[in-house]
């Protein structure tokens, strides 16, 4: 008897175990919670926590870098869901990226404004520029690889984009996970020397992706 169209269909699909509603969505979260757990473990034994990260947690310096870093990291995960699968136009959302750029030059800008020329120097530099952006690149490398272990199932196909968002969340996560042990207050500052260490997570993610990610 021959076999119809329907047949084979019923054939090739009856064994087919059915996917979790959400197994992207907490495959993703499983990853990020993961590297990010291994980002916090290395920053406490290589860095340590700001001797009163607990009264700094109430200033609003410290929520101007969280809130910085978070909605980044928020929004080039979003990027990341988006380029990592197959045939997605790499850049269509890309440009929701500069929202929170945007709105820390804003601030840095009413910053400089608003403080005597002699301070600026002081309040671009902080105290820790010189090791910053290179301990945030740092900090990226456990989140990266728990969101190279998530987005690997989503078969992406512009290898080097998925990369360099998914840089850029690592970066953006990390910079979060460091602001518990930066002693820095000014939004200069953190425009500068956190966006660099991101940044240069991002270049990273868009060089090691085409061959992490390979499917």
């Amino acid at each position: 008897m021959a076999m119809t169209t329907e047949d084979l269909i019923g054939k090739l699909s009856g064994d087919v175990t059915p996917v979790a509603a959400n197994a992207v969505e907490r495959r993703v979260i499983a990853g990020i919670a993961m590297g990010a757990g291994g980002s916090l473990v290395v920053m406490s034994a290589w860095l340590g926590f700001r001797a009163d990260w607990p009264e700094a947690m109430l200033t609003a310096a410290f929520w101007m870098k969280w809130a910085y870093t978070l909605s980044l990291g928020l929004l080039a995960l979003a990027v990341t869901s988006h380029v990592a699968r197959p045939d997605a136009p790499a850049l269509k959302r890309a440009w929701i990226l500069a929202a929170p750029v945007a709105a820390l030059a804003l601030l840095a800008g009413w910053e400089l404004a608003t403080t005597p020329v002699a301070g600026w120097k002081a309040m671009w530099l902080g105290v820790s520029w010189q090791e910053c952006s290179l301990r945030v690149t740092l900090l990226a490398a456990p989140v990266f690889a728990g969101m190279l272990w998530s987005f690997r199932q989503l078969a992406p196909t512009n290898l080097a984009a998925a990369g360099a968002a998914a840089g850029l969340a690592s970066g953006a996560f990390a910079a979060t996970i460091y602001c518990l042990h930066c002693p820095e207050v000014s939004a200069t500052f953190v425009l500068t020397w956190y966006s660099l260490g991101m940044l240069l997570a991002s270049v990273f993610g868009a060089l090691l992706g085409p061959k992490l990610l390979r499917w």
